[in-house]
């Protein structure tokens, strides 16, 4: 059993940074791994980014590419989201999530079997 929670969200302008930060605490052993997803309003929830724990490997998908980067945070069991350039449209509720790695596809939603509650990010125009 693994519990994460978000923090961090908030409103900023367009081009502007903002960083999240994901606590995990359970049975963080060595294969879990830390996903981050969004969803916007009237749309599906996205692929983020992710963390393999052990090995701190990181994979994004194209839309974040460079301007998103994760990262183990300075205390034990934290993961940061940092969040560069940000734009309009990358106003969604954001969302932590943990699972073991099981060499299968790291971007879909079935591989994480823990989420936390989300935390909302506004970036106005």
């Amino acid at each position: 059993q693994v519990r994460v929670v978000e923090s961090g969200g908030g409103l900023v302008q367009a081009g502007g940074s903002l960083r999240l930060s994901c606590t995990a605490s359970g049975r963080t052993d060595s294969s879990i791994m830390i996903g981050w997803f969004r969803q916007a309003p009237g749309k599906e929830r996205e692929f983020v980014g992710v963390i393999r724990w052990r090995l701190s490997e990181t994979y994004y998908p194209d839309s974040v590419k460079g301007r998103f980067t994760i990262s183990r945070g300075n205390a034990g069991n934290t993961v940061d989201l940092q969040m560069n350039s940000l734009k309009p449209e990358d106003t969604a509720v954001y969302y932590c999530a943990a699972g073991y790695y099981r060499d299968r596809d790291i971007r879909a939603e079935a591989e994480y079997d823990y989420w936390g509650q989300g935390t909302q990010v506004t970036v106005s125009s």
